[in-house]
């Protein structure tokens, strides 16, 4: 009888140390970031945060309509983007960050707008058919976003520099040998600077970046003719805002799959082979 009522001590002690997530926010909930913000009381007066909460919908109900017209299949990487923007907007608007999170539902917009543009060229030229067997259609997804996780990882620069992060250039090796085995995809490398110097000043270090990504995918492999480059400068940033560490964000490379023969959007068409 001792044993017992000590197992049941034991047992009590042990769930009163034990934490459970807030309602609404644990199991599956942490996947929806919509699920973490706090509600709205009908007599709470409403602020520019609740404005910023609506955009953030629109943003994203954009983002799911664009998704059940075939956009995760025709752009993978597109809308791997998008749906990171969106979490982190998500974060910021529960954290009270409403400066940044209003830069990047501009960037998120904008993103969306050309992700929209491009998806109905493709659909008007009919250059992009999903796959008629859905798990190749997955497979080839997973794929893409995989390639995209590696040559959107550590490709920072430093200040002032077109030379890649060593840990880059080993991402930019296994994201190669990948693109070989699948040659159903090209790739658009879209160098951008930081917000300090002169535009044209940017817009060349922006440029020279994408075309150091593109000599190093050359050296492992890749045929020259699946790699395109573009620039944006400083215009086009990742992040808003001119901290260090927002500064060390802006200075990379971003890069799109495409698949061989969809159309490319560039931002410099003059520059692009140059």
């Amino acid at each position: 009888m001792k044993k017992i009522l000590g197992l049941v001590f034991g047992l009590l002690s042990v769930s009163g140390c034990t934490s459970f997530a807030e309602p609404g926010k644990g199991g599956e909930a942490e996947n929806y970031p919509q699920a973490a913000f706090s509600p709205v009381m009908p007599d709470q007066p409403l602020g520019p945060e609740h404005g910023l909460r609506f955009d953030w919908e629109l943003a994203a109900r954009h983002l799911d309509i664009l998704i059940l017209e075939k956009a995760e299949w025709c752009f993978p990487a597109t809308v791997h983007q998008a749906k990171q923007n969106e979490a982190r907007i998500a974060r910021e608007l529960e954290g009270g960050l409403q400066l940044d999170a209003a830069n990047d539902l501009v960037i998120q917009r904008n993103l969306l707008k050309r992700l929209e543009r491009q998806l109905d060229y493709v659909k008007r030229q009919e250059t992009c058919q999903p796959p008629t067997d859905s798990n190749n259609g997955n497979s080839d997804i997973e794929l893409a976003q995989k390639i995209h996780d590696l040559l959107n990882r550590d490709n920072q620069f430093a200040f002032n520099s077109a030379e890649l992060n060593p840990k880059y250039i080993v991402n930019l090796s296994e994201a190669s040998q990948l693109l070989n085995q699948h040659k159903d995809f090209k790739l658009l490398i879209t160098g951008h600077a930081d917000a300090l110097g002169e535009e044209d000043a940017n817009q060349n270090l922006a440029l020279e970046r994408a075309k150091q990504v593109k000599r190093y995918l050359s050296i492992f492999g890749l045929s020259q003719q699946r790699i395109h480059v573009d620039s944006v400068g400083s215009n086009d940033p990742y992040l808003s805002g001119t901290e260090p560490h927002v500064r060390l964000t802006n200075r990379r490379v971003t890069i799109e799959l495409l698949q061989l023969d969809q159309p490319l959007m560039l931002e410099n068409p003059s520059r692009n082979e140059g």
